[in-house]
């Protein structure tokens, strides 16, 4: 009797999983042309200008039920034409594992997130999912997490290796800002009109000595918080983070900040945004390091669509004053067009007294959606250099053309969905 009584038990937990349970099947399919004129850096003498199409094609697989949720996806990324036809494999070895993890859900306000996954908060500026970029940004990592109607906290932990070896724990995968070791807190309290976060990042990172043996870790800490609040009709937002311990890659003692703050108003159909964001940075040929670097988020959303700075480049770097404005239009009823301006200066001094203006930046951004599951993008974006952007741009010259153009297609459609008991 006991044992037929156990084995009720465990069948009516069973069919209690499986009569709440979501499977959904979708995709995301998005090629981008570029014609890149001076993209990420000053356009040299004597170059012609790049030109491409690259795509993303990700199928991703979530599964949600009342004590599990699992989420797999595949991608590939890849640039027209790069593998020759006819080939019996993938030449350029392109297709990656892009998120694999399973969140257990403890009880209605707790649970535990394992696996390969995004991590994303606030505004994407210290962790973020990097959509624009088509590989994404992904962590192998575990997560603790509490959440309730108005507050929320996750403490993350990873630890990366290179292989499952016998002996050591040397690190040498190559990549930005890569870590050895990680773990960090975040909670945010939300309020009816305003919310406000808190993070505390710790990073570690494998050091070599002069013959490229592993010789220890050494640490890079990110405090700060991330806020929002109204003031009558204006939405307010802001943030700042201090950043200390040691820098990467140099292993010298660092101290640095960032510093945002933005107000935007939307009468009816149209948004109106000023803002100014401050990234603290190295005087040229001094010896401290001052260099604020945003670390894991999503920068291409900053300081200009062209990237010049903090997109896989701009570290240990003079840091920037930027001041912004942007505008968003609606053109119809399914479309609107985006409108900003930057001015750059730098933030540390630059080499021989030189003036701090770096240049002006101006984007504008297109987007029409064409159905429920297909939005067409396009872009244009100029920069306006100074003979100071030189000094921060491998020296080169400041005076020809630089500009980027680009038209994409994103076409995210679900392919399947499959419901029980809901």
């Amino acid at each position: 009797m006991k044992k037929i009584t156990t084995t009720l038990i465990v069948l009516l937990c069973f069919s209690n999983l499986i009569l709440s349970q979501t499977v959904e099947v979708s995709a995301d399919i998005r090629p981008r042309f570029e014609y890149r004129h001076g993209y990420s850096s000053l356009f040299p003498d004597d170059a012609d200008p790049a030109a491409f199409v690259a795509q993303r094609s990700r199928l991703n697989i979530d599964y949600k039920s009342e004590l599990l949720a699992v989420m797999i996806s595949v991608q590939d990324v890849s640039t027209w034409g790069d593998t020759r036809q006819i080939l019996p494999i993938d030449g350029n070895d392109s297709f990656s594992l892009f998120q694999a993890w399973a969140e257990l859900n403890i009880n209605k306000n707790w649970s535990t997130k394992v696996g390969r996954q995004s991590i994303a908060y606030d505004n994407e500026r210290i962790f973020g999912g990097l959509d624009w970029a088509m590989q994404g940004r992904f962590h192998d990592a575990a997560l603790i997490r509490y959440h309730n109607e108005s507050f929320m906290a996750d403490a993350g932990f990873a630890f990366s290796q290179t292989s499952q070896q016998n002996e050591g724990t040397a690190y040498n995968v190559p990549g930005f800002f890569t870590y050895k070791t990680m773990q960090y807190l975040y909670a945010k309290k939300t309020l009816e009109n305003a919310s406000a976060s808190f993070l505390f990042l710790n990073t570690g990172f494998q050091k070599f000595d002069i013959n490229d043996e592993a010789d220890g870790v050494y640490y890079t800490q990110t405090a700060g918080t991330y806020f929002t609040f109204p003031i009558s009709v204006i939405n307010m937002s802001g943030s700042f983070y201090y950043q200390f311990g040691k820098a990467y890659p140099l292993n010298v003692d660092l101290n640095a900040y960032e510093f945002m703050l933005e107000g935007s108003y939307k009468p009816q159909n149209t948004l109106f945004a000023l803002g100014f964001e401050l990234l603290s940075g190295s005087d040229q040929g001094g010896a401290d390091n001052n260099s604020f670097f945003p670390l894991y988020g999503t920068n291409h959303a900053f300081n200009g669509f062209m990237d010049y700075f903090y997109v896989g480049n701009y570290t240990n770097s003079a840091g920037l004053n930027d001041v912004y404005g942007k505008v968003v239009f609606k053109t119809g009823e399914k479309s609107n067009l985006l409108t900003s301006v930057h001015y750059f200066g730098a933030n540390g001094d630059l080499a021989n007294n030189a003036d701090s203006y770096l240049g002006t930046e101006i984007d504008l951004q297109y987007t029409h959606k064409l159905m429920k599951f297909a939005t067409l993008k396009v872009g244009y974006s100029h920069m306006f250099a100074s003979e100071s952007m030189s000094l921060i741009k491998e020296g080169r010259p400041n005076d020809n053309t630089n500009n980027w153009a680009w038209a994409m297609l994103v076409i995210n459609p679900k392919l399947f969905t499959h419901s029980v008991g809901n």
